[in-house]
This record gives C-alpha cells, sequence and structure tokens, in this order.
C-alpha cells in the first residue's frame, strides 16, 4: 500500500520508498525524499518562480532518463504551474513555490533545471551562468582554473561570480545581473569564452565540437540562452551515487588538487549548510545584482 504524508496540509502518497535509485551506494528512493526535506529551505529559493523541466530517471540512472517540460500527468490541482511562451507555441509548466510541490515533484525521482528568467519576465534574465564540463582526461581540477579566470574577467566588468559543482564532472559559476534580454546575455557570456579560449588556447574551448574536447574545459555560454536550462543548486543528479549540484567556496575551487576534492553526496550536504549557509545566497540580494557592460 502506497503511504500517504501530509505535508503543510497538502496529502502526498509517497510510492517506492525502498526501490535503490542510486546503485553504487544503496541510496533509496526513502533516503532521496529526506534530502530534498532537509535541504528545502535553500533549495526553494533557486527554484521559485522559474519554470521547471525535469529530468527524471525513475529507474535509477541505469534505466530511462527523459525531459519532461510539460505538466506531467495526474499533477495535483494545488501544484502551481505557468504558460510559458515557446517558439513552437506555449506550453504550461511547473513552478515549485513550496514544500508540498517538492515533495510531490521529487517522488517523480527528477533532477531540477531553470532557466535564467523568472515566469513574470520571460526571456529577461536575472542570472549568468557558465557551465565549465571537461573532456578527458581534463577533470574538474582543469575546471577550477578556468573558473578562477573567468572570476577575475567578470570581477572586471564588476560582476561577482559564485561558484557550485555540476554534480557531475564539471562546474558552474552563477552571477545575479541586473535584467536583460537573455538573447543579450548570452552574448555577452560568448564574448567572455572566446576571450578564456584566446586566454588559455591550451585549456581553454567555446565552441560545442565535440572531437576538439579531449584535454580541454568546455565553457558553454549557450545555457543564458532562454530556451536552455541548468540544473539547480542543490539537486541531485542521476549518477549511480546521489552526488549533487553543490555550492562551493572560492578557498575549495583554489585548492582543488584532485578530481574527488569537489564531489560531494546527499549526505554531505546538510552538514555543509550548517557550516556555510547557503553559500548562493547572494545571488538574491538586489545589491548584488550587476548591470552588464555595453
Amino acid at each position: 500500500m502506497t503511504p500517504i504524508t501530509e505535508v503543510e496540509g497538502r496529502r502526498l502518497a509517497l510510492s517506492n520508498l525502498e526501490k535503490v535509485i542510486h546503485p553504487e551506494t544503496g541510496f533509496t528512493k526513502g533516503e532521496l525524499l529526506h534530502y530534498y526535506a532537509i535541504t528545502a529551505d535553500a533549495l526553494l529559493p533557486h527554484l521559485r518562480d522559474r519554470p521547471l523541466s525535469f529530468l527524471r530517471y525513475p529507474d535509477g540512472p541505469d534505466g530511462q532518463l527523459f525531459f519532461a517540460k510539460n505538466v506531467p500527468p495526474g499533477t495535483p490541482d494545488w501544484v502551481t504551474t505557468a504558460e510559458v511562451p515557446r517558439a513552437e507555441g506555449p506550453a504550461r509548466m511547473v513552478l515549485v513555490q513550496d514544500l508540498p510541490t517538492l515533495m510531490w515533484a521529487a517522488n517523480l525521482v527528477t533532477e531540477f533545471h531553470t532557466p535564467q528568467w523568472r515566469i513574470d519576465t520571460p526571456d529577461v534574465a536575472d542570472r549568468l551562468v557558465f557551465d565549465l564540463d571537461p573532456g578527458a582526461p581534463a577533470t574538474v581540477v582543469e575546471c577550477c582554473r578556468v573558473a578562477l579566470w573567468l572570476r577575475e574577467r567578470l570581477a572586471a566588468d564588476g560582476i561577482e561570480a559564485y561558484a557550485k559543482t555540476s554534480g557531475s564532472k564539471g562546474l558552474h559559476l552563477l552571477a545575479s545581473v541586473e535584467p536583460a534580454p537573455s538573447q543579450r546575455t548570452t552574448e555577452y557570456a560568448k564574448r567572455l569564452a572566446v576571450e578564456a579560449e584566446k586566454a588559455m588556447p591550451r585549456l581553454v574551448l567555446h565552441r560545442m565540437t565535440r572531437s576538439l574536447r579531449p584535454g580541454k574545459v568546455f565553457v558553454d555560454w549557450s545555457q543564458n540562452a532562454a530556451r536552455k536550462t541548468t540544473a539547480a543548486p542543490y539537486t541531485l543528479r542521476a549518477r549511480p551515487e546521489p552526488t549533487v549540484s553543490a555550492p562551493v567556496t572560492w578557498e575549495e575551487v583554489v585548492a582543488c588538487a584532485s578530481p574527488g576534492a569537489l564531489v560531494f553526496r546527499a549526505p554531505d550536504i546538510a552538514p555543509r549548510l550548517q557550516a556555510y549557509g547557503d553559500l548562493l545566497a547572494p545571488l538574491f540580494d538586489p545589491a548584488h545584482a550587476t548591470a552588464l557592460p555595453p
């Protein structure tokens, strides 16, 4: 019988709690739900008012993975949804605004991916993002070198960057910017990616050509496009272990000397939140939002 849980007055049917989702550690669906419950205070602000794309992996990383952008069948009527403009026509998507919705969505077993804009201003970005993706034999160690260069370059334009792991192989840089068309933030990000490649030609690549990636760090600037989404802070990833897209300090980035140094799993996050709080909290402070340069 599927257990029924009440979360802030909402009744939820939570299924298959003993099912192993992350096989290398035996991490179960029940543990996954517990993880989201205890990290909700940090996670929810990063999801709120942003239409979500779900990357679902209900049978674990070795099962079928699929993106779900439209409101899933069977969505409770109390879940907030919104119409989102798309080139092929408007779509209705989920907004995770509160703890009951987060737990309902987590029960689907999904990664959470957000755009860089909010639902009230579609295609107007308030975030800038760089996804640093290493091509083997490059690792997150090389990503950290690139991240430090980008941090200094952004600072030269008055933009303060923050870092998180991708939860997979690489690193993400985020910054709060004054609202600007997504096309403009994309153009700015591409310009900096090109500059990084010119400054470090043996290490950095700004083009998406996979044949050029071995041994280099691809600086993916394209995730600033209005139609693109990026793995949200604190989301679990569809990996054999329950790895998390975890905020990190710049001291940790500087000190990173091995690929495992910046791997964080679900059990690591509560102690980190207790020690540091949300390292990305400044992204919500209007004083940290900077206008893009001309």
